[in-house]
């Protein structure tokens, strides 16, 4: 397996238990979740060169961060 498969299904998991997170109501892991599976599909964009990918994590991050930071 590739790193960039082995990135992007961590990248999956992890969003989805931010996912579990938000669901349960459990604050703040569950925008720490998802800062990190942001930042790792970023990653993931990077490495295929896909500046889609890139531009709606870069968009997801400034959205949590400013939730976060204005709670």
């Amino acid at each position: 397996m590739k790193r960039v498969d082995v990135v992007k299904w961590v990248a999956t998991a992890i969003q989805l238990v931010g996912y579990g997170l938000t669901g349960l109501n459990i604050v703040p892991w569950n925008v720490y979740a998802f800062i990190i599976g942001i930042v790792l599909w970023f990653w993931v964009g990077a490495m295929w060169k896909d500046r889609a990918i890139m531009v709606v994590h870069l968009g997801a991050f400034v959205a949590i961060l400013g939730g976060y930071l204005s709670s």
